[in-house]
């Protein structure tokens, strides 16, 4: 089991899955807006009150575009599926 810090969270996570980690991740995106794309996204998160369907376009702060590289990077560690 992995201890993930992540930075900007109320206190370290607990990363035990890729499903974890990709929650992690999303939670940031769906927090600023993001509108998913894909069935699974779509069906955790929803697309009430999205406004950018690009991520590159979210307004991230500069903690939160740190935690989402840890998140990508403990993710290809891991091997996750895309």
């Amino acid at each position: 089991m992995t201890l993930l810090v992540l930075a900007g969270a109320p206190g370290p996570a607990l990363a035990q899955s890729c499903d974890d980690l990709w929650v992690a991740r999303n939670e940031i995106y769906k927090a600023q807006g993001y509108c998913f794309r894909t069935q699974r996204g779509i069906a955790a998160f929803g697309n009430a009150g999205c406004q950018y369907d690009n991520a590159e376009d979210l307004p991230l702060s500069n903690s939160q575009r740190r935690t989402i590289a840890d998140i990508q990077r403990e993710e290809r560690a891991r091997r996750c599926p895309r």
